[in-house]
């Protein structure tokens, strides 16, 4: 059996419903503090745990992230009573299907500093991150012990292999250990698999490949900072997964759409209105809704120089972000945005990027690079609090 894909060897699985609102629909810090300010949110819920210093009351003692720690880890001992049931030295196949995609994949512990024996990295991210970020989820993971939220990982190849693997030990499973249906309609179950040669078979399969980091590149990069030897991931091949759109929001600049367009104008692009423009669905134009109008924005051809393929989510913050407008794309007046989720009352104008076809992803990996910051958005994901993992 391999040592760096391995069992969840103490852990605790939901016995019927995470508590709190749907973790996974609150990504962006300004959504969850909001989130947490409905009533009952901030109290006993998953979400809470994982954003302690986010809470109500947390924000009106002016409490740190550090400070406010171990009244998560209380609120989480407290979550595990009444709401879980432990488990050990398991893995869980898994299966998710609903209107974004469809994917079966084994539930499992991954080590995310795992080097092959040529060097190279069997984990590999796939996009740049933020580093504040980073620090801020190691710190969590670091001070729960406790993992509650999984990674999505893919197989660079032969992935069918892993599908029909994971399939074949569904088949001969029984009835699943959880089966739930998330927020957005998606069905999520998983089944309970011990020690013994269909494990370690399933096991050998989703480790012989170096395993892509689809989702959750910051919280693997945050297990690396904080040391630790292992990350709950489902690694999955699909066979259905769908990479979304990722978007750009402009907050408190105080640019109306027309000095918007002025702006970019002076740099070279080609802008115009276009009342019913849709969002763009192959790269090379961004539509951006501002004040009641939508301007479509073409942009700029590639240089010989450009590495190849271009992403448009770079073009957009170097040039149309930075350059145009003097903000800085890591600041708080951009955020980003999953297609699909509201850009929040105090949006000003949000830049509408097509999704990065996968064989761009593909090509930028095999070339070694990375792809820019939140600019793939793959589905399905695993929901988060299912399974929980002991780090320590």
């Amino acid at each position: 059996m391999t040592g760096w894909v391995r069992p969840i060897k103490r852990g605790w699985i939901v016995r019927s419903e995470v508590p709190g609102p749907d973790v996974d629909e609150f990504a962006e810090p300004h959504r969850v503090t909001a989130a947490l300010a409905q009533p009952g949110a901030a109290r006993g819920t998953l979400l809470a745990v994982q954003h302690p210093h986010r809470t109500p009351a947390a924000l009106a003692d002016g409490l740190s992230l550090l400070q406010a720690l171990p009244a998560a880890r209380r609120a989480l001992q407290n979550l595990v009573i009444g709401a879980y049931r432990s488990v050990d030295d398991v893995v869980a196949p898994y299966q998710v299907d609903g209107p974004d995609g469809s994917a079966t994949g084994l539930l499992c512990m991954v080590d995310p500093a795992a080097v092959a024996g040529d060097g190279t990295s069997r984990v590999v991210h796939t996009e740049q991150v933020y580093p504040d970020v980073v620090a801020e989820r190691a710190a969590v993971l670091a001070g729960l012990g406790c993992a509650t939220s999984a990674a999505l990982l893919v197989p660079v190849s032969d992935g069918e292999q892993l599908t029909a693997a994971v399939t074949d030990a569904i088949a001969a499973a029984g009835a699943p250990a959880v089966s739930t249906v998330d927020a957005a309609g998606r069905r999520h179950r998983l089944w309970l698999l011990g020690p013994g040669l269909i494990r370690d078979a399933i096991m050998a399969v989703a480790a012989a490949q170096p395993l892509l980091v689809a989702d959750g590149n910051h919280r693997v990069a945050a297990a690396a900072a904080a040391k630790l030897d292992g990350i709950l991931a489902l690694v999955t091949a699909g066979p259905l997964l769908r990479i979304g759109a990722f978007h750009r929001v402009l907050v408190g600049t105080g640019l109306s759409a027309e000095a918007l367009a002025d702006a970019w104008r002076a740099c070279g692009l080609v802008v115009r209105d276009a009342p019913d423009a849709p969002a763009p669905t192959v790269p090379g134009t961004v539509v951006v809704r501002c004040g009641g109008r939508s301007l479509v924005v073409e942009l700029p051809p590639t240089d010989p120089v450009d590495a190849l393929p271009r992403i448009d989510h770079a073009v957009v913050e170097e040039l149309m972000v930075h350059k145009a407008l003097g903000i800085d794309p890591e600041g708080p007046r951009v955020r980003t945005l999953p297609n699909g989720r509201e850009p929040g009352a105090d949006a000003e104008a949000v830049i509408l990027i097509a999704p990065v076809p996968l064989a761009d992803v593909l090509t930028i990996h095999a070339a070694g690079r990375r792809m820019p910051r939140k600019s793939t958005y793959f589905t399905p994901k695993p929901r988060s609090g299912l399974v929980l993992a002991d780090l320590n």
